[in-house]
């Protein structure tokens, strides 16, 4: 099934492509480097620790560090954290480098220094506050991300999160940025990812990457979002709530697929510079979440799977209008993006809320109607009255379909047929 997806990742006419299917489908990579599962010698010890809290409430601790954004707070140290500390200032992972043919082969800082020529200023990425990103490159050629998140207050992981660490290196979706290791040394600790080269869905839509999204495409990465948040909510051992969903934490690879991030580790690195506000349902949104944050969590500061069907509701507003949630610079009710594209939704005006950019056809406009319907419910007031991610997923698949259909008829039958077959799944 994945290499069926894979094949069917773009029509021949649009450049449109097929998004992966949903947890128990073909949603895994299918061909992806092997990577050891094990922590090194910390991990083992961490074993020993009694675990508590539920792995829900570990990833909603972590949601967001990429934005270093957190409030900071008083932490005291607990003897625990003494202990990890005590332990070593470096930890390790095991990773098989792609083509090595070497498995188990431990990935050191020192490999992390080669690929980054000394983490060179050539190699920065992206750089905040408190944290900086670089591209580096493996000896067998193979690309990762490596963010350096400075300690402000000494401060080191728990027991607790070391052991979440194993759990989240076990998530592999195709629709999922991988995290590939952790490093905690004494002032910094150095997070490894997977290298997403295109830059994000928000630089897209500003079009300071990229030549601008045609209807397909947006359609293509709404359903590659909603697959990736599905199979957080659906994960088999802990349902995981993003807690930071937003343009800038989806990623586009070179073919247009998307990746979401953020999700898990990020905000541990958070929790290890002492920026975290506390951890579970509790998690603050991350900064940068301006008009996507879930408005029942101002009144009860607990974070549900409903609070990201919240945000992608506004990402969804985003994706139709090209613009963000807030725009301070227009006035009036243009400023709030999501409720001023609903409103002209309703008004039959949903052609006025499309991005100018994108081309308009009877098949485009319907499609945008039906998207910015599935948005309201998305954004509706009541968390019980939101769809979940997987019937978002649904919608947008035969929206997708019908699109195709009205646009292109020659690709209707193909296009009928993968939606069914998702479906039935």
């Amino acid at each position: 099934m994945a290499a069926s997806a894979g094949a069917s990742r773009r029509h021949s006419t649009t450049g449109s492509r097929r998004s992966g299917e949903l947890p128990g489908g073909g949603g895994a990579r299918s061909h992806r480097p092997s990577y050891g599962r094990q922590l090194s010698s910390y991990s083992a010890r961490s074993s020993q620790v009694s675990r508590s809290g539920s792995f829900t409430a570990a990833a909603q601790r972590v949601a967001g560090a990429f934005t270093s954004c957190f409030v900071p707070r008083v932490k005291v140290k607990t003897e625990e954290e003494e202990e990890v500390k005590s332990r070593g200032t470096e930890c390790h992972v095991s990773i098989d480098s792609v083509g090595s043919g070497q498995e188990g082969r431990a990935l050191t800082i020192a490999d992390l220094s080669k690929a980054t020529s000394n983490f060179s200023e050539k190699n920065i990425v992206k750089q905040g506050g408190s944290s900086t990103m670089y591209r580096g490159k493996l000896k067998d050629g193979s690309l990762i991300a490596v963010k350096c998140v400075r300690k402000l207050n000494g401060q080191y992981l728990t027991a607790e999160l070391w052991r979440e660490l194993e759990t989240l290196q076990n998530m592999d979706h195709q629709n999922l940025a991988r995290l590939l290791g952790f490093f905690e040394r004494t002032n910094d600790s150095l997070i490894v990812l997977e290298y997403v080269s295109n830059g994000s869905l928000r630089e897209h839509l500003d079009e300071s990457c990229g030549n601008g999204l045609e209807l397909a495409q947006r359609l293509n990465i709404a359903i590659d979002v909603a697959h990736a948040i599905t199979y957080l909510h659906e994960f088999k051992e802990n349902p995981i709530i993003h807690g930071g969903i937003r343009s800038s934490v989806v990623l586009l690879t070179d073919a247009l697929a998307a990746k979401v991030t953020g999700f898990g580790l990020l905000g541990m690195a958070a929790s290890a510079s002492g920026s975290g506000t506390g951890s579970g349902s509790d998690a603050t949104p991350a900064k940068g979440a301006a008009g996507y944050v879930d408005p029942e969590y101002l009144t009860t500061y607990q974070l549900t799977d409903k609070s990201d069907v919240y945000s992608f509701g506004v990402l969804l507003a985003e994706l139709v209008t090209g613009r963000p949630p807030v725009e301070r610079s227009r006035g009036g009710e243009a400023r709030l993006t999501t409720k001023w594209a609903l409103q002209k939704c309703r008004g039959g005006e949903a052609v006025v809320a499309m991005d100018p950019r994108m081309r308009r056809s009877p098949a485009s406009v319907a499609a945008v109607e039906r998207m910015l319907a599935l948005a309201a419910q998305c954004v509706a007031a009541a968390r019980k009255d939101r769809p979940t991610m997987r019937r978002c997923a649904e919608v947008l698949w035969a929206i997708r379909r019908d699109y195709h259909r009205r646009e292109e008829p020659r690709c209707a039958a193909v296009s009928e047929e993968r939606t069914d077959e998702w479906v039935l799944r």
